[in-house]
């Protein structure tokens, strides 16, 4: 049963035909093997900003736990859901992807890490089994933030990092502005006919965090944008995790890692649950190029910021904005040409 208001022209794309990502380029980091992982994770992050994880040690119980509850909760009456609250910024949203006017065929459901917190928002929604989700919940994070940490240290060594935990620890302190998203893209009405144009599910933006991590069922919609500014689908895999470097680590490496830019498209055939682990820093954590990658002459290409204040500046704008653009520093090898 489709929930979602009558799609408008905003949802549409006017974009031709997406390639499809070859399989066969996907960058894919198997984790078992943390020595060529390392290799590995940095060349797809100078290259896309993007790649898959494999044997990533999540167990794969707390993965389909957590989609059965989450297809459950979007399963609802709409007025039960909305019992989740609004999304300010934690709740229940339906279409409207923030406050500035962007819109998506989409419905979510946004959380935080203190599980007590979600728990007292959901008890309204599930009732007596709000504590089976907390639990389930409480498990899948844990162990996702798990695989952040490997990921993040395999970052900090692929770059030659002496501090191991550099970005690691800014996820794993108490502190942490980390957030979790649940996101349901249903199938669009029958009598909506797209004529050769997709639907958007959620439109182009990067991601503001450190890393995000992304678990989808398995179904497509999933696209990414290469430098050469193309769109390309991404084939879905229901058993890997999909990473994406954000905006505070495109900061943090000088912009050697590049934070991708991503959308999602809905189709009329059938429905996409996706679950989103955005790993955050503490919100007074001050966002700079590391000192360790502006040796040998290379100027900060950033002013630095605490994430609070990128944070508030990111959510004041559209979707597909370049949130980066209004801290970005005028070399002075630039200014004085």
């Amino acid at each position: 049963m489709v929930l979602l208001s009558k799609p408008t022209t905003e949802q549409y794309s006017c974009i031709r035909k997406t390639p499809t990502f070859p399989t066969s380029i996907v960058p894919v980091v198997d984790l078992s093997k943390p020595g060529d992982a390392k290799t590995l994770i940095l060349k797809a992050c100078e290259d896309y900003g993007f790649f898959k994880v494999i044997n990533h040690a999540v167990p794969m119980e707390a993965i389909s736990n957590l989609e059965s509850q989450a297809a459950e909760f979007f399963s609802l009456p709409l007025t039960q859901k909305e019992k989740a609250g609004t999304p300010n910024p934690f709740g229940y949203g339906n279409k409207n992807i923030g406050r500035n006017g962007d819109l998506g065929w989409v419905e979510y459901l946004l959380l935080t890490n203190n599980h007590d917190y979600n728990f007292i928002r959901l008890s309204s929604v599930f009732g007596p089994k709000a504590e089976q989700f907390r639990n389930v919940l409480s498990d899948y994070m844990c162990g996702v933030r798990k695989m952040a940490c490997v990921i993040l240290e395999l970052m900090a060594e692929g770059l030659n990092i002496e501090e191991k935990n550099v970005f690691s620890k800014m996820m794993m302190d108490k502190e942490s502005d980390s957030v979790f998203r649940l996101n349901h893209y249903p199938p669009y009405p029958d009598n909506f006919n797209n004529n050769g144009k997709g639907m958007i599910g959620f439109g182009e933006h990067t991601d503001p965090q450190i890393i995000s991590l992304l678990r989808s069922n398995n179904s497509s919609g999933l696209q990414i944008c290469l430098r050469d500014r193309s769109w390309v689908s991404v084939p879905p895999d229901q058993n890997s995790f999909f990473v994406n470097v954000g905006d505070a680590l495109q900061v943090l490496t000088n912009g050697r890692f590049r934070s991708v830019r991503h959308r999602v498209l809905a189709n009329g055939l059938k429905s996409r649950l996706s679950m989103i682990y955005f790993c955050g820093p503490p919100l007074s954590e001050r966002i700079a190029p590391l000192p360790s990658l502006l040796l040998n002459g290379n100027e900060s290409l950033y002013n630095d910021f605490t994430w609070f204040e990128y944070k508030s500046s990111a959510y004041a704008t559209r979707l597909a904005d370049n949130r980066l653009s209004r801290f970005e520093r005028i070399s002075t090898t630039s200014a004085s040409s």
